[in-house]
C-alpha cells in the first residue's frame, strides 16, 4: 500500500499537467446531470451524393440476443445492458462497446439485418433516456454515427429509433466530453456533425455548426505535423482516421453543407495520417504495439487504405529505409527482410496520457514477414495487475532500473513523473543506420540514473546498446519474442530463434548477465499468451545485444 506521503505526491504530479478546462468540466460532470429531451423530432434531410460503405470490422452480432465483443460473448436476455461493476462478467470497455452497434456497419450486414432491426428497437425500448452507461458521451458519440452510416447504406431506421436519434445528439449537445478531450471530444464532434447533417433545421444546423468547429480546432491540436495522432498510439491513430475519413465520406453526401477550404484541410491531414499509419505497421500488415494498442479495435490498415482510396486520397507504399516521424517521435528502420520500430517518443500529450504506456526507447522487430520482438500490447482496461503489468516498463522492449517503470502509470489511465526523450542521433552510411537516444524517466530516483540506448541496423543484424549512468542498484534490459518462436540454446553461448516459416535468427549477448523468463503478449483485447523474454542485467559496460538474421534467399 503507498503511504499517506506517497499518494499526495503522486496525484499532485499527475494533476499539475492538466489543463483548467478539464478540472473545471470534470467537477461540472460529476455534480451536474441532464435530462433527455424528446421534443419534437427535426424533419430528416435529403441525401445529395453519394455515400461509401465505410472501412468494416468483423460482425459482432452472432444472433438477435448475443454479441461477440474483445473475445467474450455474452447475451442480453442473461446480462442486460449496464452491469458495470467491478466483479461484473463483462468490463466497462466490454459494454460501451455494446452500446456503439458496430455490427450495423460490419461485413455482410445485409445478411443480420432483422437482427439489426431487432437490436435497434430493444435499445430504445431497454435503455431509459438518459440513464446508465449506453448514455456517456462517447457510446452515444459512436452509436449515433453507426445508425446514420446504416441508414446511409440503404437500411430504413425505424420512427422510434428515428425519434431516439434526435434525443441522443441533443443529450450529447450538453455532455461534450471536455474534462476528457483528445479522442473523446474528436468523436463528440463527429457524432453532433453526423446528425447536424441527417437532420434538417436550425437545431441540427447547431449541432452542426458546434460539430466543425471542434473538428477544426482538433485536427490542429491532436494531428501533429508529421500525421501521427498526438496520443502516440498506433491504434488510436487508426480510429481517428477512420473518423476523418468518414467525415470526408460525408461531405461528398452533403457538398453543399460543409466548405470547399475545410475539406481541402480534412483531405491533406488524412493524407498525412495515412501515411504515418503504413510506416508504423508491421510486415504482417498489422499496426505496431506503442501504448494502448491491439489488433480488432480499428479497421485493419489494410480497410483503411482501401477507403481513403475509395475517397480519392493515396495509398503511398513505404519505400525509404529510414523515416523518422519527427514530431510524433518514432523511426522506422527497414530492410528487404526486416523491420524495426524504434520508440524515442513521449509519452503522449502532457494533459492527456491516459492511453499511455511506460515504454520509452523500447522497440518492436519483424523478419521475414514475421514479429520477432514485440512490445506487450494491450488485453483490458480497468485497474487491475494485468492492466498494471501490461503498462509497465518490464512489459515492454527496453530497459528496468531498481524495478521501477520509466514513467509512473498508475490506476488505469493515469501517469505521474513521465520519461522525455532527449539526445536523439542518427548516422546513417550505405550499409548501417545507427540510432542513439537517452531518457530521463528515471532522474526522479534517489541515484538519478539516465538510461542511453543505441540501436545498429543492417541488412542482416541488429544491435542494441544500453547503459545506465548515475547509482542505481540493478537495471535489466527485456526483449520478448513473439509466441509462435521456438528458441534454443547453441553451444557458443548464444541462442537460435525459429520461426514459423523455418527462417532461423541468432541472439547473442556479447555484454551482460542474460537470462530467459516468462512474460506475457497480449496482440488482442480479451488475448493474452504465455510467452518467453529474454532478460539482460547490465554490468558496469551496460549491455550488448546482436539479432543476426541471414537474407531469405
Amino acid at each position: 500500500m503507498l503511504s499517506i506521503f506517497k499518494k499526495v505526491v503522486l496525484y499532485f504530479h499527475t494533476l499539475r499537467y492538466l489543463k483548467p478546462q478539464q478540472i473545471y468540466h470534470r467537477i461540472w460532470f460529476r455534480f451536474t446531470k441532464n435530462h433527455s429531451d424528446n421534443s419534437l423530432t427535426p424533419a430528416v434531410r435529403n441525401k445529395l451524393g453519394s455515400f461509401y460503405s465505410p472501412a468494416r470490422r468483423a460482425a459482432s452480432l452472432l444472433d438477435a440476443d448475443t454479441l461477440y465483443l474483445l473475445n467474450q460473448s455474452g447475451s442480453l436476455s442473461t446480462i442486460g445492458w449496464g452491469d458495470i461493476s467491478e466483479t461484473g462478467s463483462h468490463s466497462k470497455l466490454w459494454r460501451y462497446n455494446q452500446h456503439y452497434f458496430d455490427d450495423l456497419n460490419a461485413l455482410n450486414p445485409e445478411s443480420r439485418k432483422h437482427w439489426h432491426l431487432d437490436f435497434l428497437q430493444r435499445w430504445v425500448t431497454e435503455n431509459e433516456a438518459g440513464s446508465g452507461v449506453g448514455w456517456d458521451p462517447y457510446p452515444t458519440s459512436l452509436r449515433i454515427v453507426n445508425w446514420v452510416k446504416w441508414s446511409y447504406a440503404g437500411n430504413a431506421l425505424p420512427a422510434a429509433c428515428v425519434q431516439s436519434l434526435a434525443a441522443q445528439a441533443r443529450y450529447l449537445m450538453k455532455r461534450i466530453e471536455w474534462h476528457i478531450l483528445g479522442n473523446h471530444l474528436f468523436a463528440n464532434a463527429k457524432a453532433l456533425i453526423f446528425a447536424g447533417l441527417f437532420f434538417s433545421g436550425n437545431e441540427p444546423d447547431q449541432w452542426l455548426r458546434k460539430g466543425l468547429k471542434i473538428v477544426n480546432d482538433e485536427l490542429h491540436e491532436q494531428v501533429l505535423d508529421d500525421g501521427g495522432n498526438f496520443e502516440r498510439s498506433p491504434m488510436y491513430h487508426a480510429i481517428f482516421l477512420e473518423d476523418l475519413l468518414d467525415l470526408l465520406n460525408l461531405a461528398q453526401a452533403f457538398p453543399d453543407a460543409m466548405s470547399d477550404k475545410n475539406v481541402t484541410h480534412w483531405r491533406e491531414v488524412a493524407q498525412s495520417m495515412l501515411y504515418w499509419l503504413n510506416g508504423m505497421v508491421h510486415q504482417d500488415g498489422e499496426i505496431s504495439f506503442f501504448n494502448d494498442a491491439g489488433i480488432g479495435i480499428a479497421p485493419s490498415p489494410a480497410e483503411l487504405n482501401a477507403y481513403a482510396t475509395k475517397l480519392g486520397l493515396r495509398a503511398d507504399s513505404i519505400q525509404a529505409r529510414t523515416i523518422h516521424f519527427t514530431d510524433s517521435g518514432y523511426i522506422r528502420l527497414s530492410s528487404r527482410d526486416a523491420l524495426a520500430l524504434l520508440d524515442v517518443a513521449p509519452v503522449g500529450p502532457d494533459y492527456l496520457p491516459g492511453h499511455a504506456h511506460a515504454d520509452t526507447l523500447s522497440f518492436e522487430l519483424s523478419l521475414f514477414g514475421q514479429r520477432v520482438l514485440v512490445n506487450g500490447g494491450t488485453s483490458k482496461y480497468g485497474t487491475d495487475e494485468v492492466r498494471a503489468f501490461e503498462r509497465s516498463t518490464a512489459a515492454h522492449n527496453t530497459v528496468v532500473v531498481d524495478s521501477e517503470n520509466s514513467s509512473e502509470v498508475w490506476g488505469g489511465f493515469r501517469v505521474a513523473r513521465r520519461a522525455y526523450p532527449y539526445g536523439l542521433v542518427i548516422d546513417e552510411t550505405s550499409d548501417l543506420v545507427s540510432v542513439s537516444c537517452s531518457h530521463d524517466g528515471y532522474q526522479r530516483l534517489p541515484g538519478k540514473p539516465t538510461h542511453s540506448r543505441k540501436w545498429e541496423f543492417s541488412g542482416s543484424a541488429l544491435t542494441v546498446s544500453d547503459k545506465v549512468d548515475g547509482n542505481f542498484e540493478s537495471a535489466v534490459a527485456y526483449f520478448h519474442v513473439h509466441t509462435d518462436i521456438s528458441i534454443s540454446a547453441n553451444a557458443g553461448g548464444d541462442w537460435l530463434l525459429q520461426l514459423p516459416q523455418g527462417q532461423k535468427i541468432s541472439v547473442n549477448v556479447e555484454t551482460g548477465d542474460p537470462k530467459w523468463s516468462r512474460s506475457y503478449y497480449a496482440p488482442e483485447f480479451g488475448k493474452r499468451f504465455e510467452t518467453q523474454c529474454l532478460e539482460v542485467m547490465l554490468d558496469k559496460e551496460g549491455s550488448r545485444v546482436t539479432i543476426s538474421w541471414s537474407s531469405n534467399d
